[in-house]
């Protein structure tokens, strides 16, 4: 059983059905990452020179054959950050940043021998972001990320050449308390065991043919 499960309640997570106002019994301080702003960027990229690291199994033969490379987490790293308020846009600002994709390499060495390596992307991304008037608290700059690429050629002894597709949200976050509307604590339901029926389907048959 999970929330989506069978589990009746008007206090878990779901499509509202009648008066949404039907329920509500406080308003609720939480504590919660605000995001202010945030733009994507999708881009196709070519030439995209990985240097590889940490390739495991540590034994390989040469040369390596490509086979994929995609993201290894959505975090990105930011470095080399500028935050340029624009004058003629008020709490708007021009930001520009190298944002560092980390990257899971798979490929087969010369005997067939699967394996993956570490590398990473860096782009240099140049925006328009709104921020927020000056406060106590301190906004700052994050980057979530996205790479894929299936196209790849072995370019020298643990480097690769690769195209590869892209997507970078950067937004402008701060740590907030929030107040909210709120429909008490969430009941949890009991989990619902996996199991196998091995006998399912058989046991539902009639006894002779119909």
């Amino acid at each position: 059983m999970s929330f989506f499960c069978n589990f009746q309640s008007d206090r878990c997570p779901g499509q509202i059905t009648g008066n949404p106002l039907n329920g509500l019994c406080e308003k609720v301080c939480i504590q919660v990452k605000k995001v202010f702003d945030a733009c994507m960027q999708q881009s196709q990229l070519t030439g995209i020179v990985l240097d590889i690291t940490n390739l495991d199994p540590p034994d390989v033969t040469y040369p390596l054959t490509f086979v994929s490379a995609k993201s290894s987490t959505s975090q990105g790293t930011i470095t080399n950050l500028l935050v340029e308020p624009l004058t003629e846009r008020p709490n708007s600002a021009r930001v520009r940043a190298d944002i560092t994709i980390p990257v899971t390499v798979a490929y087969t060495d010369a005997n067939g021998v699967e394996g993956v390596a570490d590398s990473s992307v860096t782009i240099t991304k140049d925006v328009i972001l709104n921020i927020p008037a000056a406060s106590i608290m301190p906004y700052s700059v994050e980057a979530v990320v996205s790479l894929v690429s299936t196209l790849g050629t072995y370019t020298g002894e643990n480097q690769f050449t690769i195209d590869c597709c892209t997507s970078i949200i950067l937004k402008i976050v701060m740590e907030v308390e929030l107040l909210v509307p709120s429909y008490g604590y969430t009941p949890i339901p009991p989990c619902q065991e996996y199991t196998q029926e091995v006998c399912a389907g058989f046991f539902e048959l009639p006894m002779y043919p119909q």
